[in-house]
């Protein structure tokens, strides 16, 4: 497992300098970290006028936002955007509610009103779009859905910033996301949710929420503390057998000095309290770890992290009514981000105790993260995304129900047509290997494709 750790991290380090050495176009002194509300008018997360030379960086092990996935050549801030989108889709696997048929056509529509501001101390973006989805052939699983998302940072003095997130969705199809399919957020943070197992068809309702704030308090000296949230929630049990709720609550705090301007080397401090509800009671995790970790930015726009470090773990597992045995593992992860004027990646690894996210109880999961944007031409651009995660559960409760792996991945290609009018054709696909999953078992491969017509304006505020 080790070795396999330590592969993935040389890799990550040597793409990194090869990208590197063909970036010609992120020289600005402008910092990398933090990620906007996605959308091709994003600015760059921070600024010159903004950030003074002598403003540290939180690295990416220690933020609690995900690596922006924008271009350094998109700037637009300040908007109001609102519209609908129209989406009709193929699906060849379609199974929930008591219904099971090989294939079916959807066909959704899904208004969207999201805001953007800056100013020099404030950066905010929210986003709501609800959705209504309706079935060709099975018409019970006709669905409505709500998805939320807020991003905020604010910079309380020159050196103290307190950032937000949260997201929030509730559907019964993975595939009716803002983004028509399986979204990968890839942070380089050790990862303090799960979401390597997804039930195609089900009623949940989820949420995410993170908070941190970090002070500088010296030329190259910085501290900080954050907190994230997560919640899942089945409301019919019976429409996702062998899936359960889960909640989990983690704190971390860490320090980072920086030895150059390229150089940040630092440790931190997490805990997490992670419960499952299966059927008996309710499994409770606790976990603490010490990581090291170091960043490494190449440019403003090109950076690599890694960290590492002892993980505790002690379980209380309902079907014993007594702990488990604490145990040790190793932590480790690595990832990098590299921006540039037509194209963006983001790639990421961990191996740690993660909350369930459905499964039994808490797990022990390596999982790998990858998303890359391009633009191909002027009026065209496409997008990839895919992910890896492999689990084994820590506690005894039913013995190997939540070990086994997922893939996922999609690609889409994005088109203007007009002023308003914007054109997108995607592929998505799922498989999940969880023999005693009952709700995953019976339809371990999902694949979909669709095409998208959305009508949006834009309208500029404070202008």
């Amino acid at each position: 497992m080790l070795g396999q750790s330590c592969s993935v991290v040389l890799f990550i380090m040597l793409a990194s300098v090869v990208m590197w050495s063909q970036d010609s176009t992120g020289r600005e002194q402008q910092s990398i970290t933090g990620q906007q509300i996605e959308s091709p008018s994003d600015e760059p997360s921070q600024s010159a006028d903004t950030h003074p030379e002598d403003q540290m960086q939180v690295p990416p092990p220690v933020s609690v936002e995900s690596y922006p996935m924008t271009f350094t050549s998109e700037g637009r801030s300040n908007y109001l955007r609102y519209g609908v989108s129209f989406t009709a889709g193929y699906m060849d696997h379609v199974q929930g509610y008591g219904v099971v048929g090989e294939s079916d056509e959807t066909y959704s529509i899904a208004p969207v009103i999201s805001i953007d501001t800056k100013t020099p101390r404030l950066q905010m973006g929210a986003t709501y779009a609800p959705g209504f989805t309706f079935y060709q052939h099975t018409s019970a699983l006709n669905e409505s859905d709500h998805n939320a998302s807020l991003k905020f940072k604010y910079r309380l003095s020159p050196h103290v910033t307190f950032t937000a997130e949260d997201a929030f969705m509730k559907s019964s199809s993975i595939f009716n996301q803002q983004n028509l399919g399986p979204s990968l957020s890839v942070s380089g943070a050790p990862e303090t949710s799960n979401v390597s197992v997804i039930a195609p068809i089900g009623n949940r309702i989820s949420n995410t929420g993170s908070a941190g704030m970090s002070y500088q308090f010296s030329l190259n000296g910085m501290i900080g503390a954050s907190g994230t949230f997560t919640y899942l929630d089945y409301p019919n049990p019976s429409q996702v057998p062998g899936l359960y709720n889960s909640r989990s609550v983690a704190g971390s705090a860490f320090y980072s000095h920086r030895f150059s301007k390229m150089h940040y080397l630092g440790a931190t401090y997490q805990h997490q309290h992670l419960l499952a509800y299966p059927v008996g009671g309710q499994s409770r995790t606790q976990t603490d770890a010490l990581l090291l970790f170091y960043t490494l930015y190449f440019t403003s726009h090109v950076s690599v992290s890694i960290f590492g470090g002892p993980q505790y773990s002690d379980t209380f597992s309902p079907a014993t009514l007594l702990p488990t045995a604490p145990s040790w593992n190793p932590a480790a992860g690595a990832s990098l981000n590299w921006r540039g004027k037509v194209t963006s990646i983001a790639v990421s690894y961990s191996h740690l105790i993660t909350p369930s996210w459905g499964l039994s109880g808490a797990v022990l999961a390596d999982r790998g993260n990858a998303a890359v944007r391009r633009q191909l031409w002027k009026s065209l651009s496409g997008s990839v995304e895919g992910g890896y995660a492999r689990t084994t559960e820590i506690n005894s409760s039913t013995p190997g129900s939540s070990n086994g792996h997922s893939l996922d991945g999609a690609v889409s290609l994005f088109r203007p047509v007009g002023q308003h009018l914007d054109v997108q054709f995607g592929y998505s696909r799922l498989h999940q290997t969880y023999s005693q999953v009952a709700a995953l078992a019976a339809t371990p491969n999902t694949n979909r494709l669709f095409v998208s017509l959305s009508y949006q304006f834009l309208r500029p505020l404070g202008r």
